[in-house]
């Protein structure tokens, strides 16, 4: 039987065996409305206590607001685990006087703040970001990468790296470099549906020759 991807419009992406859905996991572009955050087709996320619908982008990145500056960046085809928190760079408070202190946040007069930390914050695609993970403002996960369950990401991470600990540090790189730069050039995430579907086998085994002839079958993907 072909395999086939499920509707990436769903926001309830997962059926249990009974029939029934599973509401601690959403399709986060079917959730997630917010200007600046953007998150790619697939990429999932997972939570024992879900908040509702409209609740995840609060519940991921608690201090990226509608009105915080800077872009709050997910790939496709991620995978985000319970506990995992986007720490962005709205959270940050100015040190460059003698105190950190946010005055300005209590003024009755409604003073307007200037935000003094604006970076995005980047994840490639594919990535699986482990249980309790902490990525901290302004850094970059390249694709590939797997970040254990609690690190903190205070640094770029490079593609098809597994980092772990705190601050996160490289335990070993899932690829040769000859091989990172292959899938990149691949970039299986933005083929069309039926064609990703179609490589699930070569995907799953780790076949890359094989998924560079499925490339070259089709080479408008």
């Amino acid at each position: 039987m072909p395999y086939s991807l499920p509707d990436a419009t769903r926001v309830h992406p997962v059926t249990l065996p009974d029939g029934s859905i599973h509401k601690g996991t959403v399709f986060l572009s079917s959730v997630i409305d917010q200007s600046n955050i953007d998150v790619g087709a697939f990429t999932y996320a997972s939570d024992f206590d879900p908040p509702p619908p409209g609740g995840w982008a609060a519940r991921l990145a608690p201090y990226h607001f509608p009105m915080s500056k800077g872009q709050l960046s997910i790939g496709k085809f991620c995978q985000i685990a319970h506990g995992v928190r986007f720490i962005t760079a709205a959270a940050n408070h100015a040190y460059s006087g003698l105190t950190s202190y946010p005055f300005g946040i209590f003024a009755l007069e409604h003073e307007v703040m200037a935000q003094p930390d604006s970076r995005d914050t980047k994840i490639g695609h594919d990535v699986w970001l482990g249980f309790g993970a902490i990525v901290c403002p302004a850094v970059t996960i390249g694709n590939g990468a797997i970040i254990g369950a609690g690190t903190v990401v205070r640094s770029d991470v490079p593609d098809y790296a597994i980092v772990a600990g705190n601050p996160a540090e490289i335990v070993k790189m899932r690829l040769s470099s000859n091989d990172i730069e292959r899938m990149n050039q691949l970039a299986w995430w933005d083929w069309p549906i039926d064609q990703i579907a179609r490589a699930r086998g070569a995907l799953e085994a780790g076949d890359l020759d094989r998924l560079e002839v499925m490339a070259a079958q089709n080479p408008g993907a």
